[in-house]
């Protein structure tokens, strides 16, 4: 599909944020063909440019998440070069930006500003407690907002501490998807109505989202989740972890009668322990010490094949030859300052039909605002 016909070609996109949920949304965005223009603190940028491993002049981790955007150096507190923010604002169909609560209002790049230079301009805002509220003010990450959520607490080791989590899960799905769906449907208000809006992400708040039996099963019975003892959270043998005898790990996830009958079957678990309702805590132990007898591989040569949910928890490099992580796709991304270096870098979520065709695209390097729209 040639850029002129992708579903965001035409729209302009100027960032304001930083690290992971704003420019991930608006890679995102990038991919479907919108122009980014993000702009960034004079001198080292974005936070995540300093990262390592290095790539080029900036790391690894910012290459992927800003390919094909353009980034310009800005500094919010001067009044002349805040004007020139808004002269890009009067012009974009999109800005996200991620400060804490109050602070593009006083920088005069909030949103009531950009919409009097542009009553269409659809505005974001993700901030990590949300806009208003005893936390509105704090500072946070990932693990704060899930450690302040609930969500952190209800898998628990044996002695009774939580873990931390596998991967950035607020960002993400608290932060970038919510702002990328709302910022869809705000564009299609915007073309409808002529007017544009103010949207409000909260990564904490949308949490609620990934807890959402949780919640429900509060509703209704009045009970929040015990740590390590629903279904989900380590109470049921049928959704559990075990080791193995070499120190591996085997994930669990036979749910279902017909998926936890052929598991027991297969594995030679005592038929007493094929009704578990009732007797959790022993099936637990008990298919632990028969997982713990044997070797991951032992397992894998009997569960491979089988429908019973039930896998080995794989490497990374496990993970690669199975196919679940591609190292060698046809997106790629080089770093402007090496002659002609480039990796494989993840396809974002948006669908191959919706977005570019695959390509080597940079990531940007630090440029001055010129003195003509970026945009003209």
């Amino acid at each position: 599909m040639s850029n002129l016909e992708l579903p965001l070609a035409g729209v302009k996109v100027l960032d304001l944020s930083t690290l992971l949920p704003g420019p991930l949304a608006t890679l995102m965005l990038a991919d479907a063909g919108a122009d980014v223009i993000k702009l960034e603190r004079p001198g080292r940028g974005d936070e995540m440019r300093t990262y390592e491993p290095k790539f080029g002049e900036a790391s690894a981790n910012y290459a992927v998440l800003n390919r094909g955007k353009r980034a310009y150096a800005v500094d919010f507190k001067d009044p002349t070069q805040r004007d020139r923010v808004l002269e890009l604002a009067a012009q974009a169909d999109v800005v996200i930006e991620q400060f804490r609560p109050g602070v593009a209002d006083r920088l005069g790049l909030g949103y009531e500003a950009m919409k009097a230079v542009n009553p269409q301009v659809v505005y974001c805002s993700i901030t990590g407690y949300g806009p208003t509220g005893s936390h509105a003010a704090r500072a946070g990450h990932d693990l704060n907002y899930l450690a302040e959520s609930g969500l952190l607490g209800v898998v628990a080791d044996a002695s009774g501490a939580p873990a931390l989590p596998v991967t950035v899960l607020a960002d993400i799905a608290g932060g970038t998807y919510p702002a990328v769906v709302n910022i869809l449907l705000a564009l299609r208000q915007a073309e409808r109505t002529g007017e544009g809006s103010h949207l409000q992400v909260s990564m904490a708040h949308n949490l609620q989202m990934l807890g959402y039996g949780y919640f429900a099963a509060h509703q209704a019975g009045g009970q929040w989740p015990r740590p390590g003892a629903e279904q989900l959270t380590g109470g049921s043998p049928r959704y559990h972890i075990y080791p193995t005898s070499d120190g591996r790990h085997i994930a669990c996830a036979a749910l279902e009668q017909k998926f936890w009958d052929r598991l027991v079957e297969l594995v030679g678990l005592d038929d007493k322990f094929r009704d578990d309702d009732g007797q959790e805590q022993a099936v637990i132990a008990a298919l632990a010490d028969v997982f713990a007898s044997q070797t991951a591989h032992h397992w894998s040569t009997i569960l491979d094949g089988e429908d019973v949910c039930t896998v080995i928890v794989a490497t990374w490099d496990e993970a690669v030859q199975a196919g679940l992580v591609d190292v060698s796709g046809p997106d790629r991304v080089s770093a402007p300052d090496t002659d002609g270096a480039s990796f494989a870098t993840f396809a974002s979520p948006v669908d191959p039909a919706l977005r570019r065709d695959a390509d080597t695209v940079p990531y940007p390097t630090l440029a001055s605002l010129p003195d003509g729209s970026p945009w003209s």
